[in-house]
């Protein structure tokens, strides 16, 4: 019991940390001086450690047997048709992880941290329409409560819509980086369901999947360093920028997916929002005392009902199926 308790809370603190660490240390390596890392890059590394990651998990699940290990990871080949099915949410993670670094380039890290919070809003509905679940009546007044909050904290010191219409028009940054979070929010969502949907129509391990998602994600985020940024690595090199900030950043973005499938399997799904409410808000006292954030009352008002919204969200979900219980401990949202 003790030892249970003990995973419970040692998961959920390693959720905070990674949360709030990899929001400020990404927006602190975009705004840093000296020669600018290519981000497309960062995501393909992203994916390259998260394979590794995953292979890493097979090997232990199987009692660190490898030839087990390699028979399992040869399934993921020559089952071609369903590893397929994979490309589609490993395209939308792709577009996604390329989003966050966009967004985290344009927005300061306490708004992009409460903006991101739509992503439960996007999840809510994909899953309403996907997979037919059945939200209470709280939820929805939380997802109410949620949109309304976020667009509070977009709203500039005075209030008036007048100035926050000048402020977008006149800065091209806060509009684009709010747009790259929104678009993130969306694919999140449906890419996160998508694979759901697909972990719930399977026997196939959740790693095996991520090994599957990986891989697909390492050639998308491939072909977006050729199409995108070929000239600029061939110029500078493929790890121009790269320091020891960027390797973080790479590495905490990577073992995100890992994380929040500890914190449900131990902690559950009320606590995995606690967290995400935690991360808020140390978020927004880092940017305050050390990145030169000033939060206007819309902001505080907005980040309290976010905070508010995630959590009355997760405590009012329906009570799962003992069936769906049993598999929710070994499968997340990556």
């Amino acid at each position: 019991m003790i030892e249970k308790l003990d995973m419970k809370y040692t998961s959920l603190l390693i959720l905070v940390i990674q949360n709030s660490s990899l929001v400020l240390l990404l927006r602190y390596s975009r705004v840093t001086s000296g020669q600018p890392y290519i981000t497309s890059t960062a995501v393909f590394l992203t994916e390259v450690v998260k394979v590794v990651s995953s292979v890493s998990l097979v090997h232990f699940e199987l009692q660190c047997d490898a030839k087990k290990t390699a028979e399992a990871i040869h399934e993921v080949f020559i089952r071609f048709t369903e590893t397929l099915r994979v490309s589609v949410p490993a395209f939308l993670y792709t577009i996604q992880n390329n989003l966050l670094f966009l967004a985290l380039s344009k927005l300061d890290a306490a708004t992009f941290q409460v903006t991101y919070q739509l992503k439960v809003l996007t999840t809510a509905l994909f899953s309403v329409i996907m997979l037919n679940k059945k939200l209470t009546p709280l939820q929805w007044v939380s997802l109410c409560i949620l949109t309304v909050a976020v667009g509070l904290v977009q709203f500039p010191a005075d209030g008036s819509f007048d100035t926050l219409l000048r402020s977008y028009w006149l800065d091209k940054d806060q509009i684009i980086g709010v747009l790259a979070v929104v678009a993130a929010c969306v694919t999140s969502g449906f890419s996160g369901v998508y694979f759901e949907k697909m972990l719930k129509g399977s026997k196939t391990s959740l790693w095996i999947r991520n090994i599957q998602l990986g891989l697909f994600s390492m050639v998308f985020s491939a072909i977006g360093v050729i199409v995108h940024d070929w000239s600029a690595v061939r110029t500078n090199g493929f790890f121009q920028g790269y320091s020891w900030l960027v390797c973080g950043v790479i590495l905490l973005q990577a073992v995100g997916g890992l994380v929040v499938a500890a914190v449900i399997k131990y902690a559950g799904n009320i606590l995995k929002s606690f967290g995400a409410a935690i991360s808020i808000v140390i978020s927004s006292l880092v940017s305050y005392f050390f990145l030169e954030f000033q939060p206007s009352p819309f902001f505080l008002t907005g980040a309290a009902l976010v905070i508010i919204a995630t959590l009355l969200y997760a405590r009012f979900a329906p009570d799962p199926e003992p069936a769906e219980k049993l598999k929710t401990s070994s499968t997340s949202t990556v």
